[in-house]
Order: C-alpha cells, then structure tokens, then sequence
C-alpha cells in the first residue's frame, strides 16, 4: 500500500475569507502532494503566493507561502493507495505542471457550487475539483456529485483519509528541518 497526502489550508485573504463563510470551515484550500512534508505538492490556486489574481495549476513551495503568510495553519492528512495509482498520479501532475499555463482557477464556477449546479469549463478548475477529477479517475476516490461540486469541505469529511500533521506551516517546516538535520547526522556518523 502507499500513499498519497492531502494539506488543507489556511491562510488570510479576501476570496479564502468568502469561501471560508460559504463553506463554514477554517480550512478553504487543499493541496495534492505525493509526500508528507509536502516538498512535491500541487494545486489549483496562486501562481504567486502574494498575488491572489493570478492562479492556476502550480507546484506549491511552502517556504515561499511561509514568507508571505507567517501564520499559515495546515492540516496534513494521508489516503491508502496502491503504487500503480501514487505513480498515474505522479504522471499525471507531471505533465500538468509541464502544462501549467493551460490550467487555470474557475473564478466563474463559484456561483454554480453555490447553486448545487455542475459547471466545467475546459481546464478551469477550484482546488478540490480539479483534486476531485484526479483521485476519481484514478479510482483513489470518490464522490456521489459531479466534481466541479466537490469543495475543500468535502475533501475535509472524508471518512478514509488519517490526520498526520496540524498546525502551523512554521511548525511543519521546523520539525522537517530538524529531523532532516538528525537524519543527515546520523547518517554521516555510520
């Protein structure tokens, strides 16, 4: 068995603080990595950290959002998969990432979520539903609503997914640091 990671976010912001009050949930962005310190993380979302209206299909780096929001609250959970589906999926955000300006965020989706709706637009997607298609078609998931609905809320109540990290983005980073530091330390000694 392996696995794959999901990070739901939390940070400040104009749109995060609507959909966080439509959602009625601390956590409004999630994050697809294939490891748990999130170092090959992706998502639907800010191109640039500090730039809310530029977004798109992007390869996140936590120490770029660390400087750009220090208090950044993470929640990193684990989903059982088999190799074959972590590989597919590993194929699959590689080529996205190679095509990342085709992607782009479903600014004009929102109102249809709102509206219990299904709406797609070729390569315009939230967050969670472009994480929704991925984890469906790959069979590691799925929903009983069409994936344009799928929202972070959703991805957060899922029943097979184990909590394994919550707290600050710092806190997440420091632990890493350190363990990476005493990995590498005992490594060297033998």
């Amino acid at each position: 068995m392996a696995k794959i990671y999901l990070a739901f976010v939390d940070t400040p912001g104009f749109f995060a603080s609507i959909i966080r009050r439509v959602l009625k949930q601390k956590y409004v962005h999630v994050v697809i990595s294939m490891d748990a310190e999130l170092e090959e993380a992706y998502s639907i979302g800010r191109r640039y950290p500090a730039i809310p209206l530029i977004a798109g299909f992007e390869k996140e780096n936590k120490r770029e959002i660390l400087q750009v929001f220090p208090n950044a609250e993470y929640l990193v959970c684990s989903i059982d998969c088999t190799e074959k589906q972590k590989n597919d999926i590993r194929i699959e955000l590689e080529n996205a990432m190679r095509h990342r300006f085709h992607y782009h965020y479903a600014v004009i989706g929102l109102p249809f979520i709102l509206a219990n709706r299904p709406f797609y637009q070729k390569n315009h997607y939230t967050c969670s539903s472009y994480l929704a298609k991925l984890l469906e078609e790959n069979g590691v998931c799925s929903w009983e609503k069409h994936f344009s609905l799928v929202t972070p809320k959703d991805f957060y109540e899922y029943p097979k997914k184990e909590e394994i990290f919550e707290g600050k983005l710092q806190e997440l980073i420091e632990t890493e640091d350190i363990y990476g530091i005493i990995y590498r330390r005992t490594a060297y000694e033998h």
